[in-house]
């Protein structure tokens, strides 16, 4: 790995600024990639934006760059992207900083901006010690997700659409699915949370496998076919639907038959019901019949030792005393068969018996 230290004006990597929605943007007489197809959009807010243009008119050092060696002349931004960003944008007339564009600075101003010396180490070696030296340095500032580290590994045709797709404000995935996913779509949990699910989390090996494809039409498709088959199975929308992990639900559970207007009316009786606790388990509860994604509200320490005493400590099954330390609460009727979680359904059984009962 070689690294060297280079001091390079403002105005030489202004120079030739291209701003390409899809395929990013470059610099430095067209030899830059600012922000390479593996990198997030612009993510600085205006407060941190004016906070580099201030810093540069100060004459105050900012923090020193790095760039990566990409051919005999040729470069891209490892780390600086959004403060070498916001410099171009200004200069390029896109915002005004203290009430004043670029382009209404007096001379002297303005080429103290373009005159300006960044410092910038620039690294050359192979692309796992690049790899390696990326993942080191991006401690500070915006620090890239996994999945930015990762779409810096795999960057090619299919990234390139499954960006247009997954990682884009208002791109199509958040237009189709935003009332069910979490996360942002820029900073890739969009593009990360589908790659999971279509994966089965070999994130990486489906990278891999696709990363010379021309498109990402396998994985929007797959996407669309998620999201309507968790609108036809549930076609009355609650909040609690957002977030879940309808991709591996759908791959576990698509094939299955069921009754949507069975399944309504057993999510409004559940989401009545005080003794379920977590509301949002219900659609797995339906789906897979496990009653641990419904978190049934536990008997009280008041209600266990009510139970026991009226029992006077004797195991309705076997028939032995115990210690309540050594007994369990137990629903005397079932709450699948309509027992509730309170006092006069509480029995206390032995662990042995409590056990048996579960597993039947």
């Amino acid at each position: 790995m070689k690294i060297e230290l280079r001091n390079i004006k403002v105005k030489d990597i202004f120079n030739g600024y291209i701003d390409n929605e899809e395929e990013g943007v470059t610099g430095y007489g067209g030899h830059l990639n600012i922000r390479p197809k593996y990198q997030r959009e612009f993510v600085y807010d205006d407060k941190k934006r004016d906070a580099v243009i201030d810093t540069i008119e100060k004459g105050f050092p900012l923090n020193v760059m790095y760039w990566s060696k990409i051919g005999d002349n040729d470069y891209e931004i490892l780390d600086g992207q959004q403060r070498t960003v916001s410099f171009c944008r200004y200069l390029n007339g896109d915002f005004s900083f203290d009430g004043k564009f670029a382009h209404n600075l007096t001379a002297d101003k303005l080429a103290k901006i373009e005159n300006y010396d960044l410092f910038v180490y620039i690294c050359e070696g192979t692309e796992s010690e690049k790899l390696d030296w990326f993942k080191i340095i991006n401690i500070a500032g915006e620090k890239l997700t996994d999945q930015e580290l990762r779409n810096a590994v795999y960057t090619g045709p299919w990234l390139t659409d499954a960006k247009r797709h997954f990682s884009k404000t208002n791109c199509p995935a958040y237009g189709l699915a935003s009332d069910y996913m979490n996360g942002n779509t820029i900073r890739q949990d969009y593009l990360e949370k589908v790659l999971k699910w279509i994966s089965s989390n070999n994130i990486e090996g489906y990278m891999a496998t696709h990363q010379h494809d021309n498109n990402a039409s396998e994985l929007w498709q797959y996407v669309q076919e998620v999201i309507s088959w968790v609108e036809r199975l549930f076609p009355e929308y609650r909040k609690e639907m957002k977030g879940l992990e309808w991709g591996t639900l759908y791959n576990t559970y698509h094939e299955n038959s069921y009754n949507a207007q069975e399944m309504e009316k057993e999510i409004s009786r559940l989401m009545q019901d005080d003794d379920v606790t977590n509301k949002r388990g219900i659609y797995e509860y339906l789906l897979s019949g496990d009653e641990k994604h419904l978190n049934i509200r536990a008997f009280s320490d008041n209600m266990k030792r009510e139970a026991y005493e009226r029992q006077e400590g004797i195991c309705p099954i076997c028939k032995k005393h115990y210690d309540i330390n050594e007994m369990e609460a137990d629903h005397i009727t079932p709450w699948v068969e309509g027992g509730k979680t309170n006092a006069e359904n509480c029995q206390m059984l032995c662990r042995d018996d409590n056990r048996r009962k579960g597993s039947k």
